[in-house]
């Protein structure tokens, strides 16, 4: 299986149009006036300015020459709240160990027009008429005077079932042999009656590029979009660290956009988050 596809799938197993978002987001045990943390509507920017203590409990935005902008104690309360409570897969420890990190930190904040942060796709459409899920990867991406996002890869069954199948044991070997050009390579014709592997005789840095698949159905007419089914985003921005947040509608304080994944992860290894 080629590195694009590896890529892909591992993204997938370890794990927005339009900015900003609506969510609503809550401290669990809130007393007094700490109530007033989370208690308005909140929106995917607040997130941000929260993760890195650029907001007081009153939700007033604060600016770099406030003297509370950034303000360690500010960042470990809010840092300490932003995690879904009722996943039970990411350890105390492990919070811990990640806000201990980065509340003495002056770095480690996350911006949103930099790079290293995607939103997560689940989108339904029709393929040839039939319902069908795909994942789309989406990115921030500099555009003359501003910045918009983009669609930077997609996963979808449909095509990566076309590319590399398991041909372990098949008596035909794929390739085109060398002296080939001197019988005119007549060997195509059967290379090209036997479809199914034909991506085995593509150059050895061939890597299925599934987004242009996916433009040219689309163009094509044969897929045709329908609506959103869920949305997560994933950061890289924070050293040695890789975290996810989801939206969480439910009663109670700990609601709205929360981060429901943690990793500890090595700069080598964000390369497999990366699209």
């Amino acid at each position: 299986m080629k590195k694009n596809m590896k890529k892909i799938f591992f993204f997938l197993v370890i794990s927005l149009f339009f900015y900003p978002l609506k969510a609503q987001v809550y401290l669990d045990n809130v007393v007094d006036d700490e109530s007033d943390l989370y208690a308005q509507t909140k929106q995917i920017n607040q997130f941000f300015r929260r993760f890195n203590a650029e907001e007081t409990k009153k939700g007033k935005r604060l600016y770099e020459k406030d003297k509370n902008f950034r303000d360690p104690d500010l960042r470990k309360e809010y840092l300490e709240n932003l995690f879904d409570f009722e996943n039970k897969q990411i350890s105390q420890s492990l919070k811990n160990e990640f806000i201990n990190e980065l509340v003495p930190s002056n770095a480690n904040y996350i911006d949103f027009y930099d790079h290293d942060w995607y939103a997560e796709i689940d989108a339904a459409f029709k393929y040839k008429g039939k319902s069908t899920n795909i994942v789309m990867f989406m990115k921030i991406e500099k555009d003359r005077l501003g910045y918009k996002w983009v669609i930077s890869n997609i996963h979808f069954h449909e095509f990566t079932k076309m590319f590399f199948p398991d041909t372990t044991g098949t008596k035909a070997p794929h390739f085109i042999h060398p002296m080939s050009h001197e019988i005119k390579f007549m060997s195509l014709k059967r290379i090209f009656d036997q479809t199914k592997a034909l991506e085995y005789y593509s150059k050895k840095e061939f890597i299925p590029d599934y987004l242009t698949l996916f433009l040219f159905e689309i163009k094509n007419g044969n897929l045709v979009y329908e609506d959103v089914n869920d949305l997560k985003f994933h950061f890289l921005q924070v050293d040695g660290w890789y975290f996810e947040i989801q939206y969480f509608n439910r009663s109670g304080y700990n609601t709205g956009w929360l981060i429901s994944n943690l990793l500890k992860v090595s700069d080598e290894d964000k390369n497999q988050f990366k699209f």
